[in-house]
């Protein structure tokens, strides 16, 4: 098991930036791709993008390409999302997954691990 917390979700108005975290703890992530999701009410879960923890530029999906950044710092073992110019549209409950071979996948089903989840609200 690896346990994984985020954090940061909240209510926010459109415009708003938001960061949130995904603190990983219980073992070495040496080889572990972290992911991003979200899923809306009524919708299937979505990809954000992801990174690998031991290198590697971030990857994104395409349905917040270009106002979300991924970043890791090792040291503290998290992963944060930033988003940027938040739409109403952007609510969510937003996860982050891990991947425990290092893959480069957009597929929920190859994510090992999930956290529970937090919410994200952007009112217009």
């Amino acid at each position: 098991q690896v346990p994984l917390v985020e954090s940061g979700g909240g209510l926010v108005q459109a415009g708003d930036s938001l960061r949130l975290s995904c603190a990983a703890s219980g073992r070495s992530f040496n080889r572990y791709t972290l992911g991003w999701f979200r899923q809306a009410p009524g919708k299937e879960r979505e990809f954000i993008g992801a990174i690998r923890w031991n290198g590697g530029i971030p990857w994104y999906g395409d349905s917040e390409k270009g106002r979300v950044t991924i970043a890791r710092d090792n040291g503290k073992n998290t992963v944060y999302l930033q988003m940027n110019s938040l739409k109403p549209e952007d609510t969510a409950v937003y996860y982050c997954a891990a991947n425990q071979f290092g893959a480069i996948t957009s597929k929920s089903q190859d994510y090992d691990y999930w956290g529970q989840g937090t919410q994200v609200t952007v009112s217009s």
